[in-house]
């Protein structure tokens, strides 16, 4: 798994398989958020089968799922009500590039300075440009 580390608290990647939620737990993560939608392709884990994954690990379990370019402020506000929570969050999508999205309208909503997050997503590779002038 190409895990991405944006801060003390979130990190992002593309889909981990199943049996690399307990890598996850060991990195200290406690909950695991998925950003894609449940059948967005043949290819993925069921929502069931994540959960059962993540539980099994120790860890929180919750969907917040957008397809690509169709982030909302609601789920903006989830994800900001959970970082506000102060565990230690792992999200991610097919590749990554919304999970960090997400995380950035998030950050803009909790009060982050801008550019921090800017710089922390350019330094793992995404592009928030778009996200931070919305939020």
């Amino acid at each position: 798994m190409d895990l991405k580390q944006l801060n003390e608290q979130v990190s992002v990647s593309a889909e981990p398989a199943l049996d690399e939620m307990a890598q996850l737990a060991k990195a200290g993560v406690e909950v695991v958020v998925c950003n894609r939608p449940e059948h967005e392709s043949e290819d993925i884990p069921t929502y069931d089968e994540l959960d059962r994954a993540v539980t099994d690990a120790g860890m929180q379990f919750v969907a917040i799922p957008f397809s690509r370019g169709q982030m909302q402020p609601a789920h903006c506000e989830e994800f900001a009500k959970l970082l506000a929570s102060g565990k230690k969050v792992h999200a991610f999508c097919r590749t990554g590039n919304r999970a960090c999205n997400l995380w950035a309208a998030a950050g803009c909503i909790n009060g982050a300075d801008r550019k921090q997050l800017q710089q922390a997503a350019t330094n793992a590779g995404f592009d928030v440009s778009g996200v931070l002038v919305t939020y």
